[in-house]
């Protein structure tokens, strides 16, 4: 009886999830030719290749990459731009309209599947690295998250790791997100070694202050108390 009402809460969170990621944004919204949405990828960009470099990631080459909830996939991009080749790479994703685009736009060889992240059709410890971007913000339901940690936590390998880049902030004007603090991270990943830290300048205020002054925005960037993200290495103990 518990097994079948957590199998249809996870399917009303299914559609919930759907239904939000519907609601598009505005053309252009996240364009790379707006200073500010560049100044954040660049950003971002900069500290993911020093965590993978810090933790030992010279080369992706002969690492196996699942991405969660990879959309039209643009990380599984980034990692093969970096090194990981396309047939070790593995995206997945509740919609088969982001994944259809991310065929179109990834190279020959990626693997990507529809699939809950919270029942991973993956072999124990199959991957290196195991990504997550912006996902568990869109998941409004508790039980579905613990059960999507407990199901990277089994796929990565013992000498892998995650890698975290979410909100750690709520957003005001999207009752569809909520964000992931610090120790909601340690509740859903017990027992793991976990490395945080407050990254990505809050959007709106790139925006504005990226086209006039890309030096504000990177000290503001530094002093941290503006970041809206939580960029972290998650690690089997």
């Amino acid at each position: 009886m518990l097994t079948d009402q957590k199998t249809d809460d996870t399917s009303i969170e299914e559609v919930r999830i759907r239904s939000a990621y519907q609601r598009k944004k505005p053309a252009g919204y996240y364009s790379w030719f707006q200073a500010g949405n560049l100044f954040i990828v660049q950003e971002r960009e900069r500290l993911i290749l020093r965590r993978l470099r810090e933790h030992g990631c010279y080369s992706l080459a002969s690492k196996r990459v699942l991405e969660i909830g990879c959309g039209s996939g643009h990380w599984l991009r980034e990692l093969i731009q970096w090194g990981a080749l396309p047939e070790n790479t593995t995206g997945i994703d509740l919609r088969p309209e982001a994944l259809s685009s991310a065929a179109r736009l990834c190279p020959r060889g990626v693997t990507l599947r529809c699939m809950n992240a919270a029942k991973l059709d993956f072999g124990d410890e199959s991957f290196d690295l195991v990504l997550q971007s912006l996902v568990f913000t869109s998941v409004l339901d508790q039980s579905m998250k613990q059960r999507m940690a407990l199901e990277m936590l089994r796929v990565v390998k013992k000498t892998g790791f995650i890698l975290w880049y979410d909100f750690h902030v709520d957003n005001p004007w999207n009752s569809n997100v909520r964000g992931v603090r610090k120790a909601e991270i340690t509740r859903l990943f017990p027992s793991c070694c976990i490395a945080l830290e407050r990254v990505s300048l809050a959007l709106p205020l790139a925006k504005v202050l990226a086209p006039r002054s890309w030096i504000t925005c990177y000290i503001l960037d530094r002093l941290r108390l503006l970041n809206t993200h939580y960029l972290g290495v998650i690690e089997k103990r």
